[in-house]
C-alpha cells in the first residue's frame, strides 16, 4: 500500500490573516506547539479542529488540507 501524504496551507492563510501561532491557537483552543506541529505536517488535526482552523483563517478545508498519492487498490 502507498503511503497518503497530508499536505497544508495552515501557515500561509494563518499569516494571510495576520495570525500568529498563538493567537489562531486560543481562537481554535489548543496550544501553540499544536499549530506549529499542523504547519509542519507532524500532527493531523481531528476534523473538528480542522473545520475550526477554516473558520478562523477565512477559508475552506479544500483551500487548507489536500492528499498526495493514492492507496493501491
Amino acid at each position: 500500500m502507498k503511503e497518503i501524504l497530508i499536505g497544508n496551507k495552515v501557515r500561509l492563510a494563518r499569516v494571510a490573516k495576520d495570525l500568529t501561532q498563538e493567537q489562531l491557537a486560543i481562537k481554535v483552543g489548543v496550544t501553540r506547539q499544536t499549530i506549529g506541529l499542523i504547519e509542519a505536517g507532524k500532527y493531523n488535526p481531528s476534523i473538528k479542529l480542522c473545520l475550526l482552523i477554516a473558520k478562523f483563517t477565512d477559508t475552506t478545508l479544500n483551500d487548507l488540507f489536500w492528499m498526495d498519492g493514492e492507496e493501491d487498490e
